[in-house]
């Protein structure tokens, strides 16, 4: 049985562009692809904080460095910059190797600087 795991978590960064004429997907500081181990390429899913928008787009890599995301094409009708997102790539695995994953998760301050990064979510309380 294969189960869908979180593989990597942004936590809260900010649209830095919407391009809509640009081909679709989202430019991601490279750096941030790096440090979270999202390729470019791979399946991403973005969840808007402000509007409560949800969608499926891919990961490219913008200049290192520079801070930027990017949500190109159509999803550009759905973020804008300022806005706050949380993106999130999975992977199927089976039950021992979920047994043994942990996500890599990616928090941010202002500016796109990450602040903090973790394997686990602490526990929510009561």
């Amino acid at each position: 049985m294969q189960i869908t795991m979180l593989k990597a978590k942004l936590h809260r960064a900010t649209v830095t562009r919407s391009e809509l004429g640009y081909e679709g997907s989202c430019a991601i500081d490279g750096a941030i692809l790096d440090l979270a181990g999202i390729r470019e390429y791979e399946q991403i899913q973005i969840y808007n904080v402000n509007n409560g928008e949800r969608f499926t787009t891919y990961a490219i890599r913008a200049e290192e460095g520079s801070g930027v995301f990017s949500v190109n094409g159509a999803a550009a009708r759905l973020a804008c910059p300022g806005d706050i997102i949380i993106v999130c790539t999975y992977v199927m695995l089976d039950q021992q190797e979920a047994d043994l994953h942990k996500p890599t998760l990616i928090y941010f301050k202002e500016s796109n600087q990450v602040s903090h990064s973790a394997h686990t979510i602490p526990v929510q309380l009561a």
